[in-house]
């Protein structure tokens, strides 16, 4: 996360929401000899302390996970390439602009019972954003089916024991400056999201 405090001052619960609405990030645990990484889909309960997961069988991370063990989910969030032009002023120098949460804690394996459960609080969790389709759900797969995939993967939940989150959205510059940014941002090609990123940029207000 950027060391800069100007950066890091939005709420817990605000970090809380931003990575539950995404649902998706980088779950990594320390090895040997390197870190394990891999992309996942999540669901956080409601009391945000868990997010469940499930990993196929054959991830080296499910392999390793046998007990409590530290891990960290990145959720990214837009991003995007600033250049110093944008600014209108001379003295200043490119940087990339973007939001991203972490979720650190424990991981550990979830009891096989509780698998099916969490694969369907998990297609929920993104089906009903997509009304007016009707959602989809495991019963609408042949049993065997379902039985076959489920064997496949097993499930994990993350105990969440700190949140930290960075929006580096230019809140050390002024407000001319961080407008004039935004208005480019919203259209520029070099990013993800850089019309969101954008709206978050001119959202804020200058800290002095």
């Amino acid at each position: 996360m950027h060391p800069n405090p100007a950066f890091r001052g939005e709420p817990r619960d605000r970090n809380l929401a931003f990575a539950r609405e995404r649902g998706f990030g980088v779950l990594s645990i320390n090895a040997d000899p390197a870190p394990l990484i891999s992309h996942v889909p999540f669901v956080i309960d409601a009391a945000g302390t868990q997010a469940e997961l499930h990993l196929v069988r054959s991830n080296p991370i499910a392999r390793a996970v046998t007990t409590p063990t530290p891990a960290v989910i990145a959720v990214i969030g837009p991003d995007g390439y600033v250049s110093p032009d944008w600014y209108g002023d001379p003295a200043q120098v490119p940087t990339w602009n973007y939001v991203a949460v972490h979720l650190r804690g424990q991981i550990c394996p979830a009891p096989l019972e509780t698998l099916r459960a969490h694969l369907n609080r998990l297609s929920e969790s993104f089906e009903t954003r997509l009304a007016p389709k009707p959602p989809w759900t495991a019963e609408k797969m042949p049993k065997d089916a379902l039985e076959r995939m489920m064997r496949m993967i097993l499930p994990f939940r993350l105990e969440i024991a700190e949140i930290t989150g960075t929006w580096k959205l230019n809140q050390n510059k002024s407000d001319e400056m961080r407008e004039a940014a935004a208005s480019h941002m919203n259209m520029s090609p070099v990013g993800q999201e850089t019309a969101l990123l954008s709206a978050l940029m001119l959202a804020i207000h200058d800290p002095e």
